[in-house]
């Protein structure tokens, strides 16, 4: 069966998901973004899919959980 990865990634203060190179979604939190990948990647494993979702450590400048604190 084929391959399903996510990555969550962060720009300018928002979140989305790459998917297939293709990044979509914006969220306002890291967290809120991986609930997103979290769903699609469920419905891949329906598929028999092989699934990997990453998710960027917190450099410091951010709540854990993805939101810039200034």
């Amino acid at each position: 069966m084929g391959k399903a990865y996510y990555d969550i990634v962060g720009s300018d203060n928002r979140w989305g998901i790459r998917h297939d190179d293709d990044p979509t979604g914006d969220y306002s939190s890291k967290e809120a973004a991986f609930e997103a990948a979290c769903a699609a990647a469920s419905n891949a494993i329906k598929f028999g899919h092989e699934v990997r979702i990453t998710v960027p450590g917190n450099d410091g400048s951010e709540t854990n959980l993805g939101v810039i604190t200034n």
